[in-house]
């Protein structure tokens, strides 16, 4: 072996990539120790030169793209090339890059030279970047979809919900759990003889208005609306997220809604709607609360007596007037702003219940509920005898009632005689039908609050402080 050649195998033996030349009669003619290595050689004979190719890489079917690259040089003598395989060295699976050219003697083509470069490590890496990517791809999209999903249901169930319902493994699955939570109840009063006077289009509009500005206070204090019912809300604090205060948040909410619905009237006198005016009653008990209905069809339900219960206390409010229970009223502590205590027999209560006239609520909340003096009732020149029926439920009875008014504002009324209870709801035989709720019934005497006026209302009653 001369010099050259000796420079030449002893570059070709320092090498970290594999090296393999192979003549053109299938003999090996060089092999260097990494491409032993890589190859899986290291236990076959020290000396491969000379040896038949076929010899040593022809057992191994899972290898034949490798042998098939080699074959395809060896027989392709017209350019070099590059090729990608697998191969297998026991169990180990390897990524192999061969780039072959040839081997010359002077001008002659004897062979080929195989350059072996392991890139297993690299595939691997690139796997995991193209994985890395699918993964960023895919969380992009879920982000997507979550946030489309937030975004439609969001219109129809509270945010709470919503994400209890994507953010929990189990949320979707029916069934219910007990928990201690306050719950509010809301209803305007006299809405639906206002929507008899209103375009149906503008009835809509101006309650989405006003729903729009209470959600964002009941959003504010962390209430859930389970439901819009009609032009009222069901509203619960204390779940589907637990909070401890969650009575004291329910009063506070309420009290930014009375006083937010100073705006809510001022922007329908600017578009020519009617004055709203809201009552609140406020709960605090145990209820079963979670997915009620089929599998096709589910809500996030809230049931039990302390609903009912909330619902009866609204329905003694008159126009911007917080209710609340003797539970919630011991929830509070002594930071708290009472204007009255109210006895009722509530339906569906054994005895007789305490409800408090809020007006505000101390620390860390310190909000008061906007007072607007009331219009005092002025007094008529003579009484006028009216009629009226009193309300059972919806039910009105005949108007086999009479009473003589004997003061009048836009507001309220005064009379006497007649046969009146405190909280009785009344409907006056007048201008189409007035709706009223007794505030205070003694001595033959009575005021009551307008809940509900007719289009004939306002001439009626000028009609009266103008007679003789």
């Amino acid at each position: 072996m001369n010099k050259q050649e000796i420079i030449r195998r002893n570059i070709i033996a320092d090498l970290s990539e594999g090296v393999m030349a192979i003549r053109y009669n299938g003999r090996i003619e060089i092999v260097n120790d990494a491409a032993r290595k890589i190859l899986g050689m290291q236990e076959a004979e020290e000396r491969l030169e000379g040896r038949p190719f076929a010899s040593f890489f022809f057992s191994d079917e899972r290898n034949d793209a490798f042998t098939q690259t080699v074959l395809d040089t060896i027989y392709g003598r017209e350019k070099s090339q590059e090729s990608y395989v697998t191969y297998y060295t026991g169990d180990t699976e390897k990524h192999l890059r061969i780039v072959s050219s040839y081997l010359r003697d002077e001008e002659e083509l004897i062979g080929i030279v195989l350059v072996i470069s392991d890139i297993s490590e690299l595939t691997r890496m690139r796997d995991a970047i193209k994985a890395m990517e699918a993964i960023r791809a895919l969380n992009q999209k879920l982000e997507l979809r979550n946030r489309l999903l937030k975004e439609t249901f969001g219109r129809y169930l509270s945010d709470d919900i919503v994400r209890e319902i994507l953010d929990t493994p189990d949320g979707m699955k029916m069934g219910g759990q007990r928990r201690r939570i306050t719950i509010m109840m809301s209803d305007l009063r006299g809405f639906t003889m206002m929507c008899e006077r209103m375009e149906a289009a503008s009835v809509v509009t101006m309650l989405n208005h006003y729903f729009a500005c209470m959600y964002e206070e009941i959003e504010k204090y962390g209430g859930t609306i389970i439901e819009f019912l009609g032009d009222g809300m069901f509203i619960i604090f204390g779940a589907p997220v637990e909070k401890e205060n969650h009575a004291k948040d329910a009063v506070a909410a309420a009290i930014a809604m009375q006083n937010r619905m100073k705006e809510v009237n001022e922007w329908n006198a600017s578009h020519g709607y009617e004055q709203l005016s809201m009552g609140i009653g406020i709960n605090t008990d145990e209820v079963i609360l979670g997915n009620i209905g089929s599998e096709r069809r589910t809500k996030y339900g809230v049931m039990g007596s302390a609903v009912n219960l909330a619902g009866r206390i609204e329905s003694y409010t008159t126009d911007g007037q917080i209710l609340i229970s003797e539970a919630v009223r011991a929830e509070l502590g002594e930071d708290i702003r009472i204007r009255g205590e109210l006895k009722v027999s509530p339906k569906g209560v054994k005895h007789e219940i305490s409800l408090f006239d809020i007006s505000g609520i101390g620390a860390p909340y310190h909000i008061r509920k906007d007072e607007h003096a009331d219009k005092a009732a002025e007094p008529l020149k003579k009484p006028v005898k009216i009629k009226f029926a009193v309300l059972d439920g919806k039910h009105a009875g005949s108007f086999d009632h009479t009473c003589f008014i004997t003061a009048l504002s836009d507001d309220m009324v005064c009379i006497s005689g007649g046969s009146v209870n405190v909280f009785d709801n009344i409907l006056i035989d007048e201008a189409g039908g007035i709706y009223a709720k007794a505030v205070r019934a003694e001595d033959c005497t009575a005021e009551l609050v307008f809940t509900g006026k007719p289009a004939g209302f306002r001439q009626w009653k000028e009609d009266l402080l103008n007679e003789k």
